[in-house]
């Protein structure tokens, strides 16, 4: 599953398109579970109930684990961060308490407003995840130059290139077969992102690149979120959050 963004409307739409089984079938969220629309909160709470999940790392969730661990609100959560203040503030019945303060937002809320069980939620939020298939499931991409004991964390949750060097390399060569010398030292048999948007591209729809798939097809910025059956690759679609959410209020 792509980049949520605090959508649970959609989350929930995607559960039951995909007809998601609860007790059998396993989960992969990409990350990005925070910013965007104000129902971090219920996401959070959705996903918890999925007794076999993955949970990826991606760079919104930096931001928030900074302020979980340090009380300081990142500066960047100007973007989209303020919904998921608004989320959380809504347990204390201090929605109202946010005020503008440089490139973010100052407000009341405190780590210790944040329900333990989503602490840990976002604390077992892992950089990438490697299947017994060797597929690779991360949030933003990698430097493929490097092996992954020598990455920098950042790569994982901000890395574009990955994905974006390879569709540029796809459309060169017109061909899929050219992987080998493209990956150098990384190797997988799938790899799956979220982080940049198909919507760049005009597609609400996963993407494809020599073996990446990118799931991301836009919740963040009111496009779709997107469930995708890793062996067959069919895959579902919530209605556009831009429709399920009021977008001049992100």
């Amino acid at each position: 599953m792509g980049d949520l963004h605090g959508a649970s409307k959609a989350l929930n739409q995607c559960l039951k398109r995909s007809e998601f089984e609860l007790k059998k079938d396993t989960l992969i969220q990409l990350g990005d579970v925070v910013d965007g629309y104000p129902d971090v909160y219920e996401c959070v709470e959705i996903l918890l109930k999925i007794p076999h999940l993955v949970l990826i790392k991606g760079n919104h969730e930096d931001w928030f684990l900074e302020f979980i661990r340090t009380g300081n609100h990142p500066s960047a959560w100007d973007a989209g961060g303020k919904a998921t203040l608004v989320s959380y503030l809504k347990l204390t019945g201090r929605e109202r308490k946010i005020r503008k303060a440089g490139d973010g937002f100052e407000s009341v809320l405190a780590p210790e407003d944040i329900p333990l069980t989503h602490q840990k939620f976002f604390e077992s939020q892992q950089p990438f995840y490697i299947d017994r298939e060797n597929n690779c499931f991360v949030h933003g991409g990698f430097n493929r130059f490097l092996s992954f004991e020598e990455q920098d964390p950042w790569n994982f949750y901000w890395d574009r290139g990955l994905w974006e060097d390879a569709l540029a390399h796809q459309i060169l060569s017109q061909k899929d077969s050219d992987i080998e010398s493209f990956y150098n030292l990384s190797k997988f048999h799938e790899i799956y992102i979220g982080h940049t948007p198909t919507l760049n591209w005009n597609m609400d729809k996963p993407m494809r690149a020599l073996n990446i798939l990118n799931v991301d097809t836009g919740a963040g910025f009111g496009g779709k979120l997107t469930i995708m059956n890793i062996h067959s690759k069919e895959y579902f679609q919530s209605d556009p959050v831009c429709e399920l959410y009021d977008w001049s209020a992100r």
